[in-house]
């Protein structure tokens, strides 16, 4: 059974800090071929689309939308935003991959 992604309070209260809400942009998540482990994230401010499968605030203000060929790769996951020394970021916690590399962006399935 495929269960789909989770989205934490900290991610979207993010989005509610840089105003994507507000400037009617979602939060996107795919998954691309590519990355020096096989696939990785590409996440950007974009506009919903049709086929887009979309998860919403309790307020339903903002949204991070998936394609449905990145879904099941993304199946379980966890996208967050962590603050680091090094810098603050968009995150996933992806169960599916089964090894990844530093940067965080690209792993392998």
């Amino acid at each position: 059974m495929q269960l789909p992604p989770k989205v934490t309070d900290r991610a979207f209260t993010r989005l509610a800090e840089i105003g994507a809400g507000d400037s009617g942009k979602a939060l996107r998540v795919a998954v691309e071929g590519g990355g020096c482990s096989g696939f990785q994230y590409d996440i950007s401010l974009d506009d919903p689309t049709d086929g887009d499968v979309v998860f919403e605030s309790s307020d339903g203000h903002e949204r991070v939308v998936i394609d449905e060929v990145s879904l099941p790769f993304l199946s379980n996951a966890v996208i967050d935003f962590t603050e680091e020394l090094i810098g603050a970021r968009f995150v996933i916690e992806n169960p599916n991959a089964t090894s990844s590399c530093g940067c965080g962006t690209s792993f392998s399935m």
